[in-house]
């Protein structure tokens, strides 16, 4: 199985995560809300911080993606979803798609308050 880290209190992750539930066939992902539980995180040294800020899923042997690596492993399960991953992989394409995620992501991050307070936890 693969395990997606996804932040459940971002709106726009959540959807996200939903589309992907509701489409995927039900036994490659478990899906892990990283906002219920830090447990799961902790076993594979990713801090909640990190995993608030980018996208992280770890393959069935025990390798972990993170940002558009991430999203290229979900994509790659799901039928219509395979052409984009195949596309994203592409090494022009990545770059670009890394640059554009990363940018998103760190903005995403700052403005949202859970994030913030994660940061603050992790400096006490």
């Amino acid at each position: 199985m693969i395990t997606v880290f996804y932040d459940g209190k971002c709106r726009l992750c959540s959807k996200e995560i939903k589309h992907y539930r509701k489409i995927a066939p039900s036994d490659i992902f478990n899906w892990q809300d990283i906002t219920e539980s830090e447990e799961d995180l902790r076993k594979d040294n990713i801090s909640l911080s990190e995993a608030l800020r980018f996208l992280h899923a770890k393959d069935h042997t025990g390798q972990v993606y993170v940002g558009v690596d991430a999203f290229i492993l979900i994509w790659k399960q799901l039928k219509r979803w395979r052409i984009l991953a195949m596309l994203v992989g592409l090494p022009t394409i990545r770059q670009v798609a890394n640059a554009a995620y990363h940018a998103f992501a760190n903005w995403r991050f700052k403005r949202l308050a859970h994030c913030q307070l994660a940061v603050r936890h992790k400096k006490e």
